[in-house]
């Protein structure tokens, strides 16, 4: 833990005490906090080289503002942006795991695990996008996990507070993680949603293998990797996941944005197809096996239809008849 955020440990920010360091990025700590009611939430604070200029907390208090108006059920609930003597910050929900947390300590998922996450990352993505607004890092830390399972994404739009203050400034920061970078952001070029479909074809190939398509300790060597190197298949490092899983990850990874999905929606609907494709179908009942009750007369129906049954009382009911006449007959005779 740096000096930094030890000294933050214990300390409050407005009406939140900090503490627990729950981790840090290249711009800010998170710490667990809670308010005076005692509600747990996590708390982002910049760290000082950042708090410290003008332009950056201007940039930060603008994407976090924005962020804070996007209000989905899959988009991380922030409460409140701030700023005190020494540091910005701002609060939001806690969140009980993170996908990377969960990545690291038990490995790969299901593939029904991972299209859960996914329709609910995609869900989250059509609405920012709907407004107007890309996540530009989206990656396993940024995938928050609530207790019921579900997906939470977090720091929307930070990334392009980031790269604004880069651009103007020309401070040498990586704007985004390098495994999880597009081809357009390695080479510069003009950014849509779409690049947020190629970080999301990273993450589910890293959950599904444990392990990211591209690796490199080399930056430059890593972007040229994602310019021009194709993925390994998905299916040949973990055989058990479907053809059309594989074929949604592969499209999202693709090397030109118009090869990628063209909105959310579309992506969506083909992670449903994904999930409907891994429905068994309803067995049928073989006959003599079903269970009592209505089912065991449905049953006997398919064994011996209403008609057929019908027919046999007909001919029973003659043949008891036709005897009762004879024994009559042979009593008169007497």
């Amino acid at each position: 833990m740096t000096n930094a955020a030890t000294d933050l440990v214990g300390q409050t920010l407005g009406p939140y005490t900090l503490e627990r360091l729950l981790g840090q990025g290249g711009y800010a700590f998170v710490f667990a906090a809670r308010q005076p009611d005692g509600t747990p939430v996590a708390i982002k604070v910049l760290k000082p080289r950042y708090a410290g200029d003008p332009q950056f907390e201007s940039r930060f208090r603008n994407e976090s503002e924005t962020a804070a108006k996007l209000e989905h059920p899959n988009i991380i609930r922030i409460r409140s942006v701030a700023k005190t003597r020494d540091h910005v910050y701002f609060a939001m929900d806690l969140c009980a795991d993170s996908l990377g947390a969960r990545l690291a300590r038990e490995g790969p998922l299901s593939e029904e695990g991972i299209l859960r996450l996914a329709r609910d990352i995609t869900g989250a993505l059509q609405f920012a996008h709907d407004q107007g607004v890309i996540h530009r890092d989206l990656k396993p830390d940024n995938v928050l996990l609530r207790s019921d399972g579900g997906a939470v994404l977090t720091d929307f739009g930070i990334a392009r507070a980031v790269s604004g203050y880069t651009a103007s400034t020309g401070v040498n920061m990586t704007i985004g993680t390098p495994h999880y970078l597009s081809p357009e952001q390695a080479q510069g070029r003009p950014l849509d949603p779409r690049v947020d479909f190629y970080a999301l074809g990273v993450t589910l190939y890293k959950a599904a293998t444990g392990e990211v398509p591209f690796s490199s300790t080399d930056w430059f060597e890593l972007a040229r990797m994602h310019v021009e190197d194709p993925p390994p298949s998905l299916r040949k490092r973990r055989p058990e996941l479907s053809k059309r899983f594989e074929r949604v990850v592969m499209k999202c990874l693709a090397k030109h944005p118009d090869d990628r999905y063209a909105n959310a929606a579309e992506l969506r609907a083909d992670l449903d197809e994904v999930e409907e494709k891994r429905r068994p179908s309803r067995p049928s009942v073989p006959l003599g096996t079903a269970p009592m009750g209505g089912e065991t007369r449905q049953r006997d129906a398919l064994i011996d239809p209403p008609g057929k049954r019908r027919t046999w009382l007909i001919i029973a009911g003659a043949g008891i008849g036709l005897v009762l006449l004879i024994g009559l007959v042979v009593k008169l005779m007497r």
